[in-house]
């Protein structure tokens, strides 16, 4: 189980400009490509900076003469890598307060961008996704848990975990590993626990469930 990484979001073949390119024609180019931003490359298709369409605006108004991409972009560009996390991804951008990323190779040679609407589709995936997801994933893989003994139910990225798990101690690592599903809005923890491994408890669930958080009755 794993976040999905930045190479798995990022737009392929994104829309560049060279230094030397108008301000006009950038403008163009975010106009017709729908974007808000577009990387500046160099001739080994390195990136040197971005412009967005704040720069742009920024440069209107100074009501200065015709600019290039060198001129008004913003340098050095913040770049991403393909192995990065979206986690990653979404930090540096918040750390850096950008919208989108060049995302560049070993040779630090642009090979797509990624931007904060394409993390926004984490939270769009389908409530299907995650509940298979958690259930092959986290439940049987990572912690060993039959399938039949929790019930996962998922709406709208809320996760809802009913059943009874072997051990207490399990509980509070099976909602963690639950939140860190991509596109997992909020954890309901409805879970029970058949043997307090801290106490040394035992105890077998019957057909009564216990409130979560607390073992499940002994059988009479």
């Amino acid at each position: 189980m794993r976040h999905r990484r930045v190479a798995d979001l990022m737009t392929p073949n994104a829309v560049t400009v060279q230094r030397g390119t108008l301000f006009r024609e950038i403008a163009r180019l975010l106009d017709e490509y729908d974007i808000t931003a577009v990387p500046v490359v160099d001739d080994d298709g390195r990136p040197v900076g971005v412009v967005s369409e704040a720069d742009l605006l920024r440069r209107q108004l100074s009501k200065a003469g015709a600019a290039t991409a060198e001129a008004i972009m913003t340098s050095p560009a913040v770049v991403a890598r393909p192995e990065w996390s979206v986690v990653e991804a979404a930090r540096t951008m918040e750390q850096r307060k950008v919208k989108r990323l060049p995302v560049v190779d070993d040779a630090e040679r642009l090979i797509g961008v990624i931007s904060r609407s394409d993390l926004v589709q984490l939270f769009l995936r389908r409530d299907r996704a995650i509940q298979e997801e958690i259930l092959e994933e986290v439940l049987t893989r990572t912690l060993g848990v039959s399938p039949s003994a929790v019930t996962v139910d998922v709406a709208d990225g809320t996760v809802t975990l009913t059943g009874t798990l072997e051990r207490k101690s399990l509980l509070p690592i099976a909602v963690r590993l639950c939140e860190n599903v991509d596109g997992v809005i909020e954890v309901v923890d409805r879970l029970t626990y058949a043997r307090d491994d801290a106490t040394g408890y035992g105890g077998v669930p019957d057909a009564t469930p216990a409130r979560p958080g607390q073992p499940a009755p002994e059988p009479s």
